[in-house]
């Protein structure tokens, strides 16, 4: 089995060589790793390969699909929980299977949700760089208790569920919307509708998956709902957020901070260098010139543990495929069905 890995980068193959050498027995599959994106451009440069490995910025559409399907691949890898850059129907339209991790390290991401959260309210980045420019002034850093506040999550699949164990042990009031409630949140805090949770929460923290109902759930309506002065933290996915929508807030106030590990538009900036690069986008730029924002590049997974689990899971997932034609992890079982109620997503 030959697999083509694309938008390899160091830590990827140091943890899936690791993985795919530990095998026992020995693993049938070669590995080939690709540094650059899968796409409409480079799908091409797939060649005798029998499977690809993709990310959450690869680009999966019908025409790449139809594309790899012209060149005998027959399963898609992907090394990350989230689907929804990948063309299901087509994949099953054309006998491909796809499969992803549906959970790797929930607590990675959600302790890196609450760092957000503690540098945004005690505006300890702004305090780092001040220090180093031998300025130990406190005014304008000026932060809030976290314990007694009320704490909104948007989505409360495994990270959603401890990111709400973490804050309750902060002593805040922990508040979940989710069309899918779980009896495992209840010990930590108490459902309730959007709205309400909006209007209530002194900090919205978003764990749900992106699909076309949940497709900028951050938007001015909803903005326009929640508290002044609310903080606002997205470790999910950037589709969720009306960027502009944002930044209007923020300049009015009515937003008190921003802390982004993804962003909707990151496809083609996120994992790379562009520190000698103009960069194009006008709207993340304006977004990164207030104090009270925070972005990083889509990192809240990024442990070592996480990686382990990823390059484990992956590499079984395609060895079920080979002895079984398919695996567990199958998002083209039931296409139809999974398209309606993706729970694979719902541990994002």
């Amino acid at each position: 089995m030959r697999l083509s890995f694309f938008s390899a980068k160091p830590y990827d193959k140091k943890s899936f060589g690791l993985a795919h050498a530990a095998r026992d027995p020995p693993s049938p599959v070669t590995i080939t790793y690709h540094d650059i994106p899968l796409n409409e451009d480079t799908v091409s440069t797939v060649r005798d390969a029998d499977a690809v490995c993709a990310f959450v910025n690869d680009s999966l559409s019908a025409h790449v699909i139809e594309t790899l399907a012209r060149q005998g691949v027959k399963a898609i890898l992907l090394r990350c929980a989230g689907f929804n850059h990948v063309d299901l129907a087509a994949a099953a339209r054309h006998g491909i299977m796809v499969a992803n991790v549906p959970s790797y390290s929930p607590e990675a991401v959600a302790e890196f949700a609450v760092a957000l959260i503690q540098t945004l309210n005690r505006n300890t980045h702004r305090a780092y760089n001040r220090v180093r420019e031998g300025n130990f002034a406190l005014h304008g850093l000026l932060g809030k208790t976290l314990h007694g506040k009320t704490v909104g999550l948007v989505g409360v699949g495994k990270i959603g569920l401890a990111t709400a164990r973490i804050m309750k042990g902060f002593g805040c009031r922990v508040l979940a919307s989710d069309p899918f409630p779980s009896p495992a949140f209840e010990e930590y805090g108490e459902y309730k509708d959007l709205d309400t949770l909006l209007s209530e929460s002194d900090i919205v923290s978003l764990h749900c998956p992106l699909m076309d109902n949940t497709r900028h759930i951050i938007n001015g309506d909803t903005i326009a709902k929640m508290k002044k002065g609310v903080l606002l933290i997205n470790t999910s996915r950037g589709g969720l957020v009306d960027t502009r929508a944002v930044i209007k807030a923020l300049k009015t106030k009515h937003i008190g901070g921003v802390a982004l590990d993804v962003y909707e538009a990151e496809g083609s900036l996120f994992y790379d260098d562009h520190s000698g690069e103009i960069i194009h986008d006008d709207v993340l730029m304006r977004l990164m010139t207030f104090p009270n924002v925070i972005v990083t590049g889509h990192q809240a997974f990024f442990t070592e543990e996480a990686l382990e689990e990823i390059a484990q899971c992956t590499l079984r997932n395609l060895e079920e495929f080979i002895k079984e034609g398919t695996c567990k992890n199958s998002l083209t079982k039931e296409p139809e069905l999974r398209s309606k109620v993706p729970d694979p997503v719902r541990n994002v």
